[in-house]
């Protein structure tokens, strides 16, 4: 029989106890909440960091800073593709910033995109999720669904078509296109994503955990800084280290091909790049501020982890090289990560070799989801959060990155013939078809090492000892012990084929390491060109 008004009535503060239950508030109260801000280009070798003082007091001092935290592909579409699924780019085949490169492709959004970890965070562990800004390079191309496409795993996704900019951009508001123009007030992308971000903090639902992901168009070109920060850093240019304006000497082709000293107008124009790239990050050091104090006034502080990281890093004239990322050393593929929350001690630093991979397990993690029903390359980082005592953990990591190149000749460079891209006016180029590599970047308590190897018809060798020379000037390929080049050919053959637990096995200078010099030479000369003969 149907209740009566006042059965109704007296029925309905009993369901509504039952569903605030103080078991059900507790649970809900335990699950953290995660906030991940990504940079777009920020590096950390060449003091990146620097103009984010804010960022640094409520975030670094408050928790940890990684000192080792590396991406597997010093490049924005695969970084960031490493970042969401968990996996090096031989697996979730992205391997530059094009559609034809898998960059936000309709095969990658059929095959990875179902199986990002936020997908499972919101399905399956019951997270709300929220998006906003810069997501892949693709994004929004009309071959690949345009910004209707809106991928799966996100309740609210503020996400910019194409490449970063902060004026003049389209928005995907839950798959409907917003145009923005170029009034400050209301246009420019770094305070657009705060006011967004502020506005999902006062209005999300309370009865549930949720995860943010900030991506920020600074310190990315074009380096449009906010009015207010024009004047900034006047005095501010590139630093003179011990790499800057050399000849890579011994190094493959590409480097080596860069005009040695570098041009009077090279130099005005990296110097202003470098100082605009600083003038940009203050809008970010903003965001940092309001947001944190907006999660403190919420009450939601402290049952909050906030990651702080960018995709890759950059360089400024190291070996002659202008501006630009895609390389494999330290400058290129070390960034900065800081992590502050629930169980985190403050201003600690940890030396451990962690990669972007680890993000996506580690937010799982957070959230309880087994580690286990994933296919992910990465390790959670949990542990490491927590301060847990004796972790094993990784000594070594895989770097690959795919070259790429114009079949025709680059009109500022006709000299380079064909297969070169990224190129400056005086005939330095930053990128080529053959600039194709893998790396074992290694960090263990004997060696601090980089091994890497070309996809050429040299095979180029490229080896650095960082203990005895951190900013990677002397290539020591030919004089460096047989038996290690022996090891470290072995282990990078195994890297490129790996997937999921195999990924984490141990490395050349780890006590359970296990090498077989009779399956040395088996496929010789097909360990990189097995990289890319998957995308062919």
């Amino acid at each position: 029989p149907a209740m009566s008004p006042a059965a109704l009535l007296r029925a309905l503060p009993l369901a509504v106890l039952l569903l605030l239950s103080p078991a059900r508030a507790v649970r809900q109260a335990r699950r953290p909440n995660v906030v991940l801000i990504l940079t777009d280009d920020q590096d950390v070798c060449l003091g990146g960091m620097t103009p984010l003082k804010k960022t640094n007091a409520l975030i670094a001092q408050m928790g940890i800073t990684f000192i080792n935290a590396y991406v597997p592909s010093a490049l924005c579409c695969p970084s960031r593709a490493s970042i969401l699924t968990g996996k090096y780019p031989h697996n979730h085949h992205v391997v530059n910033n094009t559609l034809e490169g898998n960059c936000s492709s309709k095969l990658w959004q059929k095959i990875q995109e179902p199986y990002t970890f936020p997908a499972l965070l919101k399905a399956m562990c019951g997270y709300q999720t929220f998006f906003a800004g810069k997501y892949l390079n693709e994004y929004g191309a009309e071959d690949a669904g345009g910004v209707g496409h809106v991928p799966p795993g996100w309740s609210f996704w503020y996400a910019l078509e194409k490449n970063s900019k902060y004026y003049n951009y389209t928005l995907s508001v839950n798959g409907k296109a917003r145009r923005h123009g170029e009034n400050y007030s209301v246009d420019y992308l770094t305070d657009v994503l705060a006011n967004m971000s502020l506005d999902f903090l006062e209005y999300k639902s309370n009865f549930e955990p949720f995860f943010m992901m900030i991506a920020t168009p600074a310190p990315h070109s074009p380096w449009t800084p906010a009015p207010q920060y024009t004047k900034s850093f006047q005095n501010v240019s590139a630093p003179r280290n011990s790499n800057f304006n050399i000849h890579g000497k011994n190094k493959h082709w590409l480097i080596r091909q860069a005009k040695t000293p570098m041009s009077n107008s090279s130099i005005q124009f990296l110097d202003d790049a470098y100082r605009k790239r600083w003038q940009t990050l203050l809008s970010v050091d903003d965001l940092i501020e309001k947001l944190v104090k907006k999660l403190e006034v919420n009450g939601e502080l402290d049952n909050t982890y906030i990651f702080y990281t960018s995709d890759n890093g950059f360089h400024t004239g190291q070996f002659s090289l202008p501006i630009d990322k895609r390389q494999l050393y330290e400058f290129d593929i070390k960034v900065p990560l800081l992590v502050r929350g629930p169980g985190i001690k403050p201003n600690q630093t940890n030396k451990m070799l962690v990669a972007n991979i680890d993000l996506g397990p580690t937010i799982l993690d957070i959230a309880g989801y087994d580690l286990n029903k994933t296919q992910m390359d990465g390790m959670s980082l949990l542990p490491l959060l927590r301060g847990d005592k004796n972790v094993t953990w990784r000594s070594d990591f895989l770097v690959e990155y795919q070259g790429e190149g114009y079949n025709g000749t680059d009109p500022t460079c006709p000299g380079l013939g064909p297969g070169v891209t990224h190129c400056f006016p005086d005939c330095v180029c930053e990128d080529s078809y053959n600039n194709t590599y893998a790396c074992v970047r290694t960090l263990s308590a004997s060696w601090d090492l980089q091994y890497c190897e070309f996809d050429d018809r040299e095979v180029f060798v490229e080896v650095y000892n960082l203990t005895a020379d951190p900013h990677q000037i002397n290539n020591i390929a030919k004089t460096i012990d047989q038996e290690i080049l022996e090891k470290m050919n072995y282990r990078l053959m195994m890297l490129q084929s790996c997937s999921g637990a195999t990924c984490r096995t141990p490395g050349v200078f780890d006590p359970g390491y296990r090498f077989d010099p009779r399956l040395m030479f088996s496929n010789h000369g097909l360990r990189a060109r097995r990289f890319s003969a998957q995308f062919l």
